[in-house]
């Protein structure tokens, strides 16, 4: 594959939704070691295990899944043997990134297959696969398998797949793995909460989404501008308009700036209950819709 072969450039899909100056970083790191790995291959000198698994992270950071995969089967054809299970978990964080879930999967189950058991590392990557690529039924299988293979799932595994579960509107699914994580002596983060509020909120159960709100106040994490917009969404789906009022009131208090959008679907929804003006100040700021 790398014989006489020259390394292209990232493609504009391989840029999305990355910041400029980390981009530039990245592309110069997998330049640089598909390059290494050109070099060696051009002098007939012996490529390292070690390159190679440095070509395929590189490759995985810079959205390059189908390089990352075409090194992990050279490395096999060339008979070194990858390195346990960080190459493999490097080429299912490329897939991860690519937005390819089935490959993903595939990796992981190849793992299997090579007897080298995948970390909760990799089992968090390809839950974070099945997420983006909206395969919430996936998700809680690969959680399920953790516990099968004695792998203890960490609050990012459980983060992971209550995202999963709340772009699929799975919102019972999504409240028992928030259940889950308390159950197994860990503590949600705000991603855990922020995710199972959104998901209660897109399936019009305010009254869930608020009840985890006010969890969170008891606790030590601290709604943010995110949990906070999710709780005004259901409420507004819900078309309970002062239960809406009431959480920009709260966000007020613990000095969170609500966005626009939090505001404009709180005071409509209270505008329109009212049929008429509604006033609000906010955070130093005031807003009047008649």
């Amino acid at each position: 594959m790398l014989d006489g072969q020259r390394v292209p450039r990232p493609g504009a899909s391989s840029a999305r939704e990355v910041p400029a100056e980390r981009r530039q970083q990245t592309r110069k790191q997998w330049d640089a070691a598909l390059h290494s790995l050109c070099e060696a291959s051009r002098l007939r000198a012996g490529i390292r295990i070690g390159q190679y698994v440095t070509a395929v992270s590189a490759c995985g950071k810079a959205r390059q899944w189908q390089w990352s995969l075409s090194l992990l089967g050279e490395m096999g054809g060339a008979t070194l043997e990858p390195d346990v299970t960080f190459s493999y978990s490097a080429g299912v964080s490329a897939c991860e990134k690519g937005e390819q879930w089935q490959r993903a999967l595939a990796l992981l189950g190849e793992m299997w297959e090579l007897s080298l058991p995948p970390d909760v590392i990799s089992y968090n990557t390809g839950i974070s696969a099945c997420e983006k690529g909206r395969q919430w039924q996936q998700a809680l299988s690969l959680l399920s398998g953790m516990l099968q293979a004695k792998v203890e799932p960490d609050v990012i595994s459980y983060s992971a797949g209550i995202s999963a579960c709340e772009k699929s509107s799975q919102w019972q699914h999504a409240l028992s793995l928030l259940s889950a994580i308390c159950s197994g002596n860990l503590e949600p983060n705000i991603v855990s909460y922020a995710a199972g509020i959104s998901a209660c909120g897109k399936c019009e159960q305010w009254q869930h989404a608020l009840s985890l709100l006010g969890v969170m106040c008891a606790t030590s994490v601290e709604p943010d501008v995110v949990c906070y917009n999710a709780g005004i969404t259901s409420c507004e789906k819900g078309r309970q308009w002062r239960h809406a009022l009431s959480l920009l009131g709260e966000m007020r208090a613990a000095k969170v700036e609500p966005s626009l959008s939090a505001l404009m679907l709180g005071l409509a929804r209270a505008r329109r209950a009212n049929n008429g003006s509604t006033h609000c100040c906010c955070s130093g700021r005031c807003w009047n819709f008649t």
